[in-house]
């Protein structure tokens, strides 16, 4: 069974940095892509980064250049990290990490798309003040 499990949320100030990572467990190989996603109240989640099987990384227009996504594909364990930094406080949210099944076909503009994930973390906090 997956499971993701997300840490490294935070408070910080506008111009700060934070890391997130999460922990995929349960996949039989690494053959499968993830990504972040981050949801403000009273929004829609939407999508930040994608770091896919292959090694495709696509971002949000609003994070680029201030977001780093990463991942480490060790023996049995997964681990994919967002690295953010001159936070804003537009950047406040519930940071998700999710994933795919594996061996999924969507083409890169559709990467950020919240259909093609199959399974999601429960969420870490980011919150950015002025």
């Amino acid at each position: 069974q997956v499971q993701l499990v997300e840490s490294g949320g935070g408070s910080v100030q506008a111009g700060g940095s934070l890391r997130l990572s999460c922990v995929a467990s349960g996949y039989p190989n690494s053959w499968f892509s993830m990504a972040w996603f981050r949801q403000a109240p009273g929004q829609e989640r939407e999508g930040v980064a994608h770091f896919g099987r292959f090694g495709t990384i696509i971002y949000a227009d609003s994070v680029k250049g201030r977001f780093t996504i990463s991942r480490d594909d060790a023996k049995n364990k997964n681990t994919l990290y967002l690295q953010m930094n001159s936070l804003r406080p537009e950047d406040t949210a519930m940071y998700y990490c999710a994933s795919d099944r594996g061996g999924s076909d969507y083409s890169a503009l559709e990467a950020l798309e919240l259909r093609w994930y199959n399974f999601w973390g429960q969420g870490t906090q980011v919150t950015v003040s002025s």
